[in-house]
């Protein structure tokens, strides 16, 4: 048997990246534990922060050149708040986050990835969840971290849309109907929630609301995967985009973990 038969025998692994604000940035900590593990991933699907951190991967950045990513995010994160104008449709208008968006992907089309990828979002119509995995990234990246009332809807395709993970926050159904036979979950919505001694702000009390609304519909999500990884992330606040590091570090514990689990499907 040669290598490419080899290949075509070889399980697909699909890795679903869910919603969680901040404490997404811990997929890049997975993502680097399955390269240094020699795990392939062949497809990815992911809802928010996830859709945005799965799309750079499927470009085929490294998870090194993502962690510099979000490590600039962080540090600029104040910065895409800050949109003058009254938008009708959330708070921040969105501009200087879709310029930043666009320069990332740098114009580039589902078609030009170099892994699979789709991404969620959802119909602030009519509550349906929207799979995107045509046209331009960016727009559908943008879609689906497009928190409700924080951020400007986004209109594509005809659609008004917003956050992915309020209907699909780990898409794993997705990632499955793509093909794959292993099917990776990365779920950073944990049950037990970190107590704040202060009160919330505004941005908080959104933000958690739309927490609580997709840590219930991620439990069924969860269900179809045949490995779930969950960082323990509980202690990092939803709007704490400047703690890459222990986000990171978070998400390479829990992969750790998995490891020989993951290793079990693939043999």
């Amino acid at each position: 048997m040669g290598l490419g038969d080899t290949q075509s025998h070889r399980k697909k692994v699909g890795l679903a990246l869910g919603s969680g604000a901040a404490r997404g940035l811990a997929h890049i900590g997975v993502l680097r534990v399955l390269e240094s593990k020699g795990i392939p991933v062949d497809m990815i699907t992911g809802s928010s922060i996830g859709a945005l951190v799965g799309a750079l991967y499927a470009q085929g950045r490294r998870a090194e050149e993502i962690l510099e990513v979000a490590r600039d995010i962080g540090a600029h994160r104040l910065s895409y708040l800050v949109d003058v104008g009254l938008p009708k449709t959330g708070l921040v208008k969105g501009k200087k986050l879709e310029n930043k968006l666009a320069q990332l992907y740098d114009g580039a089309e589902f078609s030009d990835l170099k892994l699979p990828f789709k991404c969620m979002a959802t119909d602030i119509d009519t509550g349906k969840a929207v799979i995107m995995d045509k046209g331009l990234v960016w727009t559908a990246v943008r879609a689906s971290i497009s928190l409700p009332v924080i951020l400007a809807v986004k209109k594509r395709d005809g659609r008004y849309l917003v956050d992915g993970g309020l209907v699909d926050p780990v898409p794993v159904d997705v990632v499955r109907n793509m093909g794959a036979d292993i099917v990776i979950a990365v779920n950073v919505m944990p049950e037990t929630r970190n107590k704040s001694d202060s009160e919330p702000g505004i941005f908080e009390v959104i933000m958690q609301t739309i927490y609580i609304v997709g840590s219930y519909v991620a439990k069924d999500s969860l269900k179809g995967a045949d490995v779930v990884v969950e960082p323990d992330v509980a202690m990092i606040k939803l709007s704490d985009f400047h703690k890459v590091d222990e986000c990171v570090s978070a998400g390479e514990e829990a992969a750790d973990n998995a490891v020989s689990h993951i290793k079990r499907f693939l043999s």
